[in-house]
Parts: C-alpha cells; sequence; structure tokens
C-alpha cells in the first residue's frame, strides 16, 4: 500500500491522496498542464524548475518511461500531482514504470485527487504555492512551513539549470520531426544561450545541418561573438526573466550582431533587451493544446506551451512587429523586429510534447543567416 500523501495550498484548500514516486515533501508554484500525453518529457523540461505540475489528463504512467524521451539529464519540478497513476505500463517502448523513476530521482508524486477541482481553483484564483508531502497531515504545519517558501517573482531559477561549462551537442539527432539529410549537416555553426534548454531544439538544429555550440546563461556577449556562429538561439527556461540582468545585458550586447532567436524565456529576455514590459501571468500557459494566430494570414497554430510570464510590446511598437497573439486571452506570442534580424516566439516550435504545427520557425531562423 502506498502512503497517505496530502496538498497543501497556499490558501489552506487541502487534498488528500496516496503517494507514488519519492517519499518527503516538495513546495512549489501549483500548476496545471493540459497534455494529454508527454508526461516523461513535461517531467524533465527544466522550464519547470519552482513549480508543482498537475496533469488534467486523469490517466498518468500508462506507457511507462524510456530514456529516449528525457528532455534532459534530470526531473527539475517538485512534485507531480496526477488524478490515476497507472502501475502496470504497456508499452514496447517502454523500459520501467514511472513511479519507479520518480523514486529514483527523488520526485514526490500524488495520486487519487480531484484534479479537476484543482485546475478550477487554479483557473479562478490563479496559480498558487503549494506543499506536497508524505510525512505528515499536519496542516497547520505545512502551512507555516508554506509560509516561509518564497514566490516564483524575482528568482533567479536559471541559475540552477543551466549547464555549468560550454560544451558542442553531439546528441544523435532523431528522425521524428524534420529529416536528417546527412549532407546538409553542419553547414552553420549556432550557439544556444542556455537557460534550461530541451533537448528536442538541440535535436532539431541538428537536424537542420547545424553545428550546436551551448554555453551557460551567464556568458558574456563577446564570448559568443568570438565562436563566430551564424545565428544565436535563446532557449527556453524557468521562472521569472525581470531576474536574469547578466541575460539580458548579453542580449542587448548582441543585437544587430548576428541573427537571434528566442524560444519561450528566450522570447520573454529578447523582449526585456529590446524594451518590453514582463508581467506575471495569472496560471500561465501550460500545454500542447494553445491556439496561436499568425496576424498576418490569420492562419492558427496549435502549439505547446508552458510560461507563466508574457512580454508586453506596446511601448516598442515603432520597432517591433508583434506577429502571433494567443486566441484564449490576447498575449503576445510571436515578435520580430522590423529591421534586425531578430524574431522570436512565446511557445515551443519543437513541441516534445505537442503538435509540431510551429517547426518550421526552427527553418526560417537558419534561413536569416544568408539573407
Amino acid at each position: 500500500m502506498n502512503k497517505p500523501a496530502i496538498l497543501v495550498l497556499e490558501d489552506g484548500t487541502t487534498f488528500n491522496g496516496q503517494s507514488f514516486g519519492a517519499e518527503g515533501e516538495a513546495v512549489g508554484e501549483v500548476v496545471f498542464n493540459t497534455s494529454m500525453t508527454g508526461y516523461q518529457e513535461v517531467l524533465t523540461d527544466p522550464s519547470y524548475k519552482g513549480q508543482m505540475v498537475t496533469m488534467t489528463y486523469p490517466l498518468i504512467g500508462n506507457y511507462g518511461v524510456n530514456a529516449e524521451d528525457e528532455e534532459s539529464e534530470r526531473i527539475w519540478l517538485g512534485g507531480f500531482i496526477v488524478k490515476e497513476y497507472s502501475s502496470f505500463p504497456s508499452n514496447w517502448r517502454s523500459e520501467e514504470a514511472l513511479d519507479r523513476l520518480l523514486k529514483r530521482r527523488g520526485v514526490i508524486a500524488i495520486e487519487g485527487i480531484d484534479t479537476r477541482a484543482l485546475t478550477r481553483k487554479i483557473r479562478v484564483h490563479g496559480a498558487m504555492q503549494g506543499i506536497l508531502s508524505t510525512e505528515t497531515k499536519d496542516t497547520t504545519a505545512l502551512m507555516a512551513r508554506l509560509k516561509t517558501v518564497p514566490s516564483l517573482v524575482g528568482q533567479d531559477l536559471v541559475s540552477q539549470v543551466t549547464c555549468a561549462k560550454a560544451y558542442e551537442w553531439k546528441g544523435e539527432a532523431g528522425s521524428a520531426t524534420l529529416g536528417n539529410d546527412a549532407s546538409t549537416r553542419a553547414r552553420y555553426h549556432v550557439v544556444v544561450y542556455d537557460f534550461g534548454v530541451k533537448r528536442s531544439i538541440l535535436r532539431m538544429l541538428s537536424e537542420l545541418g547545424c553545428r550546436v555550440s551551448v554555453v551557460p546563461a551567464h556568458t558574456p556577449a563577446d564570448v559568443v561573438l568570438a565562436m563566430s556562429p551564424d545565428g544565436i538561439l535563446l532557449s527556453n527556461g524557468p521562472g521569472d526573466p525581470e531576474a536574469l540582468p547578466y541575460a539580458i545585458s548579453a542580449v542587448k550586447s548582441l543585437l544587430g550582431k548576428k541573427p537571434i532567436f528566442g524560444i519561450c524565456l528566450g522570447h520573454q529576455i529578447l523582449g526585456l533587451a529590446l524594451g518590453g514590459l514582463c508581467f506575471k501571468m495569472k496560471f500561465g500557459h501550460h500545454g500542447g493544446n494553445q491556439p496561436v494566430m499568425e496576424r498576418a494570414t490569420q492562419k492558427v497554430q496549435i502549439t505547446a506551451q508552458n510560461h507563466g510570464f508574457a512580454i508586453d510590446f506596446s511601448a516598442v511598437e515603432k520597432d517591433i512587429e508583434v506577429t502571433h497573439l494567443n486566441l484564449n486571452d490576447r498575449t503576445v506570442e510571436g515578435m520580430r523586429h522590423r529591421s534586425l534580424p531578430v524574431s522570436s516566439v512565446q511557445y515551443h516550435p519543437e513541441a516534445a510534447p505537442g503538435p509540431h504545427d510551429a517547426a518550421f520557425f526552427f527553418k526560417d531562423f537558419i534561413d536569416s543567416f544568408s539573407k
């Protein structure tokens, strides 16, 4: 029998269930993810550092886990919240059960709670801090512990997830997305700022013929330029972009020097470097079914997203063209500079998990090298 577990939110709401994975306590901002598949990619996405994730799809673990689907070398989120855990996976690619992976990585999870009620609460009241425990059901003690936990606003979480030193991406390119023509490989050199980069981003650049160098988040602009890249990619990552003055400063120094493409947190850092304003969203966008409209054509993409902050470009409209909008809340989902080879998207064109409607952005970025 699994141990009882309890989730307590900062407003005092409690959810009782059973634990799986590791035992202990975890804290973080509680958010919900609407993806129907891809729980392993969610778990290993560094962008979830500082958060606990509720999966809205009711059955999790049914196809197990495998080393090939990991987006980084570890699990970054604080806790995992599901309606029902399937302890008997059935899939030809499965290497072990999700429970075993969570135990080995020290990640606490809870099942058997009403995830619909939790999701509705977050939608109405916004994302809030929570504490997940298998050690005690004393809600007074848990609330006292929770009050000592800082919010994500103002925290530099990137420093905790970025690589320790620069490296060349040597991973074997996959074949599932944009092809893998060996004759086109290594035509270009792309430097990727690692703010919490997912392996799928590196893989897709490699598939499109790029030599990929990954550098730590604190790398100065002159060091990057000395590497003679054809283009610079600003990766996804966790937390508040305004807590990253070193990254914003580096990007300001790179503007106009090389083509730049930003993804998610990279989009936000780029937006701040260009003079945009950042704000915390009520409950963010997390999942694989967010509708985004391209303003020029009014075509709609279904996109994968994971962010709790957004950028307002209204103060810099003379320099910045907003290219994409979220159809649910009209927040900015894409932009490009009117005169510089600079563009970004707030969502994830590499998906993983999610649809590949926006995968063409990688090719557009590479095509900008020769313009």
